[in-house]
């Protein structure tokens, strides 16, 4: 099982950078939807739950929701808007690759001083992971311009924050789980109407240029 675990995390590592990395919209939705697909084996690896049925149907939920119908809703929102690159972002892609080393190496430091419960038996390499994710999607957020990539990186975020959760927590809440993950499909939801509304009155979905929106 802890052999699985450090194959799925360091995926995850790979994907960041990929992501930080991509300038092609269709392979970053693609990363995103990856990422979470990755994360459905995790609630059948925790060492106090197993292949219950509830993990199991939880895992399969997980899989359905990322890895099915939140690519659809984004390519269906990049395939009206036509926009297929981010071609100048806030941050370059170099110092991005460069600014994804600094986030990782940060996140093995602060994971470093932390300690998993005892009970978990997680790999070590669950928090500095997850909190380099975390940090991963922050970065996305504020270093793009479109707002489709800005969603991508609020999903990469909250893939980061349920690894954080894993790691800590002593019991899976998976009522609390599937709200967040609800609260996630939302916010998606709603975020692709957005960026279609904002797409047709603008015929763009740069943020940068809503900074000069006047009454």
């Amino acid at each position: 099982m802890s052999s699985i675990n450090d194959l799925i995390l360091v995926i995850f590592v790979l994907t960041n950078f990929s992501l930080l990395g991509a300038s092609q919209m269709g392979a970053c939705v693609r990363l995103s939807a990856a990422q979470g697909m990755l994360l459905c084996p995790l609630p059948l690896l925790l060492p106090q739950d197993g292949f219950s049925l509830r993990s199991l149907l939880f895992a399969v939920g997980l899989f359905a929701v990322k890895g099915i119908v939140f690519p659809r809703l984004l390519f269906r929102t990049l395939r009206t808007v036509n926009i297929r690159h981010e071609v100048e972002p806030f941050v370059g892609y170099t110092a991005s690759l460069l600014a994804g080393i600094g986030i990782l190496a940060l996140s093995l430091w602060v994971a470093g001083g932390l300690q998993l419960p005892t009970s978990q038996q997680l790999s070590p390499l669950v928090l500095p992971i997850a909190l380099s994710t975390i940090l991963t999607g922050l970065f996305l957020i504020v270093g793009r311009r479109k707002a489709l990539m800005q969603v991508v990186g609020y999903l990469v975020m909250e893939n980061g924050i349920y690894i954080f959760g894993i790691a800590v927590a002593q019991e899976v809440p998976f009522l609390v789980e599937t709200g967040i993950l609800l609260d996630v499909f939302v916010a998606v939801f709603l975020m692709g109407i957005a960026i279609f509304h904002i797409n047709r009155q603008f015929d763009h979905i740069d943020v940068e240029k809503l900074t000069s929106l006047k009454d």
